[in-house]
């Protein structure tokens, strides 16, 4: 892969096709059953909520003024005010008039909850049962909110399992809807369910199919909003750990026994979280999920948008993963949705999303795991994965598969806490990095397939390690470490809590520092663009004189568009502050987003000469080429010199396509670099020059 790639002229037709595609995966039902149109507001739905959300919002802002920045219970309280904001800000996303009924009732509970906290009472965290709680994000700053089954039995006395749950797609999901629950006791037995039933009511929320008969054997069971239908990326995967967190805040959680679900677009979902973070949980359900295709097509795609195609779009090859996690997919034999996106040829044999499960399999095999047992139930030899099928079923789960999917869950879960002394792992970027004592810090080239083979022995003295296309490792729980062998070099360590490796031309060597010196690609700073957004993020308006007022002003409208975009997808409006409001301890807390040129922006005036672009009133230089500055506008992520261990990006949000954005993959169209034209259409602009940096974060000419 080169590390930047000229494209003068580069055709945007595979970005199109793949955009339109997804856009197509995403068309509310209704669309595409031709039923009714969505329910339009009136003045009167508006002049209701409105009067509702203005005494909440007041009385909202009387607690934050006396409580603590932050508290959870006014997050409980706040996320009933977002629910009737939302639907104000974003009336396309209301379906039918029940919506507005949900809203109101959510208003009212809100309303109850603020008047019994200013009272200094918090009720509904001592409730049983299906709790709506809410937390403030780190992310973004918004509230969001959480769906929490509290057992029965629980008395906060012994730390209990959390059952996370990442939802199916719904197409009334929204805040409103998601809180809106009913407290009978058929209601109480928990696990994962559509929101609203068919018909719109709050009332008597219908179990997915995926989950009907879930047993709660006594667990939390945490049902994760996660901004949406987004199969839990980006923001969406940030909020399922910042939900996870929210809980433990609150309830005696046992950190080693936190199972992942999800189902459908929560299969999706899962696929990527359990896959990518094999340790972070005891156990994996996983059912049906699209499979992603796209990699496989990377030749229809422009060359700088290839890449990352590694990231997401290839979980198949992310297979061997489940070496060490305990891993249960299934479906059903007669699943009839779409198995992938895109979908599988005309005409192609498929099973629908039983796909999934099928090719993790498949793959298990090429990985020297092949699968053994009844065509029903085979686990993969050698892992601790197992693969259900539900006979004559469509995209669901029948009685028999869920006895055992239960039974396989309890089993991993009264194991006890793991550390593995085999550890298997991959990866494609060091985003995902880590299982268990092995993190890979440095890679040889980012998306290209990098591996680590680490097995020590009962005594934790001796280790031998095999690794491709890695640069940089650390090893932790390393207290009695005596000797490692890596790659067929023999190293003697000192032990203690971790110890870092580095190869160089000469080979591994023990690291003479934790610290990794000078400019590396590593995990939170390898890029692409969009990476800066799956951590806390700052955006940055110039108020100065610009250089190029045309220029400025396309920066203006793609921070805008960013902000849009953002708020009705992911359901917050970013952090924004002007230029003049900025200061170090905003570059110290957050990775900063600067829009504008040197003359209006003083903050990219500051650093220019530090970035690898040269930038004058006349003249753009990036990657050897040069562009004239009234026309065009770089595009770039890079380690901040102001803040180390956080990005600077120059002119962008994310990078993926609007369209995308409640997909099953939201793919990046940019890579860490680029420079955009003036000439394309609103939205699309042209790309001049795009590309990545090497492991140095260095343009190669």
């Amino acid at each position: 892969m080169k590390s930047v790639k000229s494209v003068d002229d580069i055709s945007m037709r595979a970005r199109i096709l793949s955009v339109a595609a997804l856009a197509v995966a995403v068309l509310p039902l209704a669309a595409q059953r031709g039923q009714p149109p969505r329910y339009q507001l009136t003045d009167q739905d508006r002049q209701a909520i409105r009067g509702k959300l203005t005494e909440l919002d007041a009385l909202i802002r009387t607690l934050k003024s006396q409580r603590d920045a932050g508290d959870d219970l006014v997050a409980d309280v706040d996320i009933h005010a977002k629910a009737g904001r939302w639907l104000l800000e974003f009336p396309q996303d209301v379906a039918l008039q029940d919506d507005v009924a949900n809203a109101i009732k959510v208003l009212d509970r809100g309303l109850e909850r603020a008047k019994q906290l200013q009272g200094g009472r918090a009720p509904w965290i001592h409730q049983k049962g299906i709790v709506p709680l809410g937390f403030y994000s780190a992310l973004d700053g918004s509230v969001q909110p959480l769906l929490l089954t509290i057992p029965e039995a629980y008395d906060g006395a012994a730390p209990r399992r959390l059952d996370v749950w990442l939802h199916g797609r719904a197409q009334r999901l929204v805040e409103s809807n998601f809180i809106c629950y009913d407290p009978s006791p058929a209601n109480l037995q928990g696990g994962a369910r559509l929101y609203t039933n068919p018909q719109g009511s709050c009332l008597s929320p219908t179990p997915a199919p995926s989950t009907t008969g879930v047993r709660n054997a006594g667990q939390f069971q945490l049902e994760v909003f996660a901004r949406g239908n987004n199969a839990n990326h980006w923001a969406g995967e940030v909020d399922v750990f910042e939900a996870i967190a929210a809980v433990q805040r609150r309830f005696a959680i046992d950190p080693t026994r936190i199972v992942l679900r999800g189902f459908s677009l929560g299969g999706a979902g899962a696929w990527h979280l359990a896959l990518h973070y094999p340790d972070r949980w005891a156990a994996a359900e996983i059912g049906a999920g699209t499979w992603p295709r796209r990699y496989l097509m990377a030749d229809t795609f422009p060359e700088y948008q290839r890449p990352t195609l590694r990231i997401w779009e290839n979980m198949t090859e992310w297979a061997l993963n489940a070496f060490n996690l305990p891993l249960a997919a299934h479906d059903g034999d007669r699943d009839p949705q779409v198995a992938s996106i895109p979908p599988p040829p005309a005409g192609a044999a498929t099973r629908g999303q039983l796909e999934s499960s099928i090719r993790i399999r498949e793959q298990l095999a090429k990985e020297g795991f092949p699968s053994d047992g009844e065509p029903s139930e085979l686990t993969a030899r050698g892992t601790p994965a197992l693969f259900l099928i539900s006979a004559d079923t469509g995209h669901g789960t029948s009685p028999t598969v869920r006895q055992r999917l239960d039974a396989f869950l309890d089993e991993w879960t009264t194991a006890g806490p793991r550390s593995p002394d085999h550890v298997r792992f991959l990866t494609y970027t060091t985003r995902y990095n880590k299982s268990f004592w092995v993190s890979l810090e440095g890679l040889g080239q980012h998306y290209e397939r990098a591996e680590v083979d680490a097995l020590r022995d009962e005594a934790r003295r001796s280790y031998r390690l095999t690794t491709t296309n890695v640069t940089r490792l650390v090893l932790r729980e390393m207290e009695r470490a005596e000797e490692i062998r890596i790659d067929g070099r023999t190293l003697r360590v000192r032990a203690g809590r971790e110890v870092a490796l580095e190869r160089s031309a000469a080979g591994w060597r023990v690291a003479p520092s934790a610290t990794w010196a000078g400019l590396h690609k590593t995990h939170g700073l390898q890029g692409p663009v969009d990476d800066a957004f799956l951590d806390p993020f700052l955006l940055v308006r110039p108020t100065g004189t610009p250089w190029n007022a045309a220029v400025n002003q396309m920066a203006l409208e793609r921070l805008q568009r960013f902000d849009q975009a953002y708020a009705l997808n992911y359901r917050a409006h970013p952090r924004i502050k002007v230029d003049t409001d900025v200061d170090a301890a905003d570059f110290a807390r957050y990775n900063v987003a600067l829009f504008g040129d040197p003359g209006s922006n003083r903050w990219i005036a500051r650093l220019l000469g530090r970035l690898p672009v040269r930038w004058s009133r006349e003249r753009l230089a990036v990657g050897g080429r040069t562009f004239e500055a009234a026309a065009h506008l770089p595009v770039l992520v890079y380690p901040n010199p102001l803040a180390p261990g956080r990005y600077v990006v120059l002119n962008s949000g994310l990078t993926i396509a609007e369209a995308s954005y409640r997909s099953d993959y939201s793919m990046p169209t940019l890579g860490d670099v680029a420079v955009l034209g003036l000439d394309g259409p609103a939205g699309a602009p042209a790309i001049r020059f795009a590309g990545f940096f090497d492991e140095s974060w260095k343009i190669r000419h």
